[in-house]
């Protein structure tokens, strides 16, 4: 997952906005307790996803993958006053310790979690949204973009992360299946018409895809 030269990821980290002090708690207690802390989005990632928030000042937010929240509240910081984030995740395990952390937030009121499955859900959601964080099991990444793309606006985006899977897109050793589920993916959404696409080098790979 770490493309970058240390000392060139820490400079620019020093050179990036600071992250709240919940989120620095969030970090460190998801690094102490959660089994796969680097699922975690991150400070420079959530820094990133914070910006483009606060860029297109979202109504609507439809997270697929919650893990401990962090990416969720980045993004929620950007969501007007009558906003509102979705985000789903089926793990009911780690439920009480990230609704902990959207309990002590002040975006609290516009966070709908719900664990549930997202194939299923994500038909039943009668909403037009603004923005879309796809970070879930790699082998469906296709069919959540299918089930969102019409839900998006014109000028929404969809954000996928790990499309770069630790950087096995590119080796030519043998293939595993999420690899191969994320070639396919990144090669949907960079032939698909109704959007313009930036695959984005930053940690594990973000593809940003503008819906025209």
């Amino acid at each position: 997952m770490d493309f970058l030269d240390t000392n060139i990821e820490n400079y620019a980290l020093a050179h990036t906005s600071g992250e709240s002090a919940l989120l620095a708690q969030l970090n460190r207690d998801t690094h102490a307790k959660v089994l796969q802390p680097r699922m975690l989005s991150g400070h420079l990632q959530g820094r990133l996803l914070s910006l483009l928030s606060n860029m297109m000042r979202p109504r609507r937010i439809l997270e697929i993958g919650t893990y401990t929240g962090y990416s969720a509240l980045c993004l929620a910081e950007g969501l007007t006053n009558d906003g509102r984030l979705i985000t789903i995740d089926v793990n009911e395990e780690l439920e009480a310790f990230t609704r902990s952390f959207f309990d002590q937030s002040p975006y609290r009121q516009k966070i709908d979690y719900r664990i549930a499955d997202a194939a299923q859900l994500i038909p039943t959601l009668d909403e037009a949204f603004d923005m879309v964080f796809i970070d879930a099991d790699k082998k469906n990444y296709a069919l959540y973009y299918d089930l969102v793309i019409d839900k998006v606006r014109p000028g929404g985006v969809i954000i996928a992360d790990n499309v770069l899977w630790s950087g096995k897109v590119v080796q030519n050793t043998k293939i595993d299946k999420e690899t191969h589920a994320l070639l396919a993916f990144n090669q949907k959404i960079h032939h698909d018409a109704r959007v313009s696409n930036l695959l984005l080098p930053i940690r594990d790979g973000l593809l940003i895809a503008h819906k025209n």
